[in-house]
């Protein structure tokens, strides 16, 4: 059998982007000078057709992988990770970054991502990430042109015009509670569509539980809850009590400053 020639550099940065179904948003960067995770978000709008950029798959439904030269001993390494939710699919990725066999490397959940009732909100506003397409879609990192999304069965891509250019500018938030109750969960739901509403940026958000997870409460200063933390941008800010009213929190959060 004779071995297909590489269609890659040799050198370069691979994100992949799936779904929770399993559909699949992939770029290669052979000057390995960014971050294109928010990008993959904005083309998987664009091919499903949804309301917003899914920016919640971040980080949880990624892996990346890293072909470098060592500067000692001049031979190509790889290092490859994946988030628990996408490990299964390792022959896939191996298939697209032609790395033959390669075990990937899991990457530990912080805890707060990817909690049960925080998908369950967004499965009801991306009801088509839960579906399957059988998509494998590569991204062009120039901006000059994307990949059409094509069926799984099919190697070969086509080239088509790029999505329209967004903002990476965005927020990381952290939303303290006190166990998954009712209460828990109506907060979530009220801060969830106030930010999807209102918040015009994309944002990271984690839940923490301060029963389990005490120390990140006294980390970040939390006596009482809910309490919703912006991290970034800096500098940090917070707010206690109520998560209803949408001007208080815009305010805290910076996004409707005088």
């Amino acid at each position: 059998m004779n071995q297909a020639r590489s269609s890659l550099p040799q050198l370069f940065k691979g994100i992949a982007l799936f779904t929770p179904k399993g559909d699949l948003i992939y770029c290669i960067d052979p000057n390995k000078q960014k971050r294109w995770h928010l990008h993959l978000c904005v083309a998987l709008q664009e091919i499903l057709g949804l309301a917003e950029p899914p920016h919640f798959l971040v980080p949880c439904y990624t892996a990346t992988i890293d072909r470098w030269l060592d500067p000692q001993t001049q031979q190509v390494r790889v290092f490859a990770e994946a988030y628990p939710p996408v490990l299964r699919h390792q022959a896939l990725l191996n298939a697209l970054f032609e790395t033959k066999h390669l075990v990937w490397q899991p990457v530990p959940i912080t805890n707060g991502l990817c909690e049960p009732v925080v998908l369950a909100m967004h499965r009801r506003q991306f009801p088509q990430l839960w579906e399957s397409h059988e998509l494998i879609v590569r991204f062009d990192q120039n901006f000059s042109r994307w990949d059409n999304a094509v069926p799984r069965r099919s190697p070969d891509l086509d080239e088509t015009t790029p999505p329209p250019e967004r903002t990476a500018q965005g927020y990381v938030l952290r939303l303290f509670v006190s166990g998954h109750s009712a209460a828990t969960e109506r907060t979530l739901q009220t801060l969830h569509e106030l930010l999807e509403n209102s918040l015009h940026h994309p944002y990271t958000l984690k839940v923490i539980d301060i029963l389990k997870h005490p120390e990140q409460a006294e980390t970040d200063q939390v006596s009482a809850t809910p309490t919703l933390v912006r991290v970034w941008p800096r500098p940090v800010r917070r707010i206690v009590g109520e998560l209803n009213n949408v001007n208080r929190i815009l305010q805290v959060l910076g996004a409707s400053e005088t």
